[in-house]
């Protein structure tokens, strides 16, 4: 899924852009930084800053995005996720606070998920070809997923806190993690800390699909966020939010697929079927208090489909805008929560 950025402050994530230097801001146009990270791009869109401040910003935020990819990797060998991966053991490994922070989020939201959101999902991840191993080129067998499936289980996976720090057990010796389902949203709250901690408040950024604001723009307005429709055209608009200081993610069946033996298969894998997804929800928008949390929440609430995501939004009081096919057309629903951050048309 997409946002696109319009005039005044309207933001795209999932930009598809070849440069990654500073672009000038004119009057009313917010100074905007962007690079590459996580095999997605980065983009950090400030209100005022000069142009000796935002050259520094830029390699202060290459560097903690750096340093996020080096421990959250899967396709880095020598990442602190990979090393935990290849680990063949069962006693509890030392990882970072930002590592234990995360996979524990991941545990909460996995757990009201009833498993929908999984991010030991990864052997089947890998094995329907959306993970470092390349495409199959056929449909995986019944008996391949079966066994894919039983080295997944976020029961297998304990986060220890103590004192002197943190450790994360398996006690499935080859349980392999990814989380590239909340990776994004929790390097996006890291660019908003680093905001902060730099004396910044009024700023837009993203990783990836992944949103979060503070403040005001360049024009001394709310930061707006519009929600594309799901279709190719890149401007068409669903509908314009004002995040209101929130985080912001979208995931979505329609763009991260390929066909196969005449099907489409979405990167979107049910853990509990260990099938990429077949019902009509196309995409699941969740506003949360961090990119983080929105990051977990619509990719549990994509997997689980329309009726049942609708009912744990409710249950879950979540900020949810979900798109469900209808043939050639679209249906969409949100919850009161998310209605809240909706601009009227006369606010546009």
């Amino acid at each position: 899924m997409r946002f696109i950025l319009l005039c005044g402050g309207l933001f795209l994530a999932c930009l598809m852009l070849a440069s990654c230097d500073e672009k000038n801001n004119n009057v009313g146009e917010p100074l905007v930084l962007e690079g590459k990270t996580m095999g997605t791009y980065w983009r950090v869109s400030l209100a005022s800053v000069d142009h000796a401040r935002a050259l520094a910003l830029r390699t202060l935020i290459q560097q903690q995005l750096d340093a996020d990819d080096g421990e959250l990797s899967t396709w880095k060998n020598n990442s602190a996720l990979s090393r935990f991966n290849q680990y063949r053991g069962d006693r509890p490994q030392p990882i970072s606070e930002n590592m234990a922070d995360i996979i524990t989020q991941a545990l909460r939201i996995g757990k009201e998920t009833q498993g929908a959101m999984d991010i030991t999902v990864g052997p089947l991840v890998n094995l329907w070809g959306f993970g470092p191993d390349k495409q199959p080129n056929k449909i995986p067998r019944q008996a391949d997923i079966d066994a894919a499936r039983s080295l997944t289980g976020l029961q297998h996976l304990k986060v220890i806190q103590r004192a002197e720090g943190q450790w994360l057990q398996k006690d499935l010796p080859a349980l392999y993690l990814d989380l590239s389902t909340v990776g994004e949203g929790f390097a996006t709250d890291h660019l908003a800390r680093l905001m902060e901690q730099e004396g910044i408040n009024n700023y837009l950024v993203s990783v990836g699909g992944a949103v979060l604001t503070r403040g005001k723009n360049a024009q001394n307005k709310p930061w707006r966020v519009a929600i594309q429709k799901p279709t190719d055209k890149e401007n068409a608009v669903e509908e314009i939010v004002d995040l209101q200081g929130h985080g912001i993610s979208t995931s979505g069946s329609y763009r991260n697929y390929y066909e196969l033996e005449g099907k489409r298969l979405s990167h979107v894998i049910d853990p509990r079927t260990g099938r990429p997804i077949e019902h009509k929800l196309v995409s699941a928008t969740v506003i949360a208090t961090t990119a983080l949390e929105a990051d977990g929440w619509d990719t549990g609430l994509m997997v689980l489909g329309t009726e049942k995501a609708m009912q744990l939004a409710r249950q879950q009081k979540l900020a949810v805008y979900l798109i469900t096919r209808q043939g050639d057309s679209f249906s969409h629903w949100m919850s009161p929560q998310f209605e809240a951050f909706i601009l009227k048309r006369s606010e546009r």
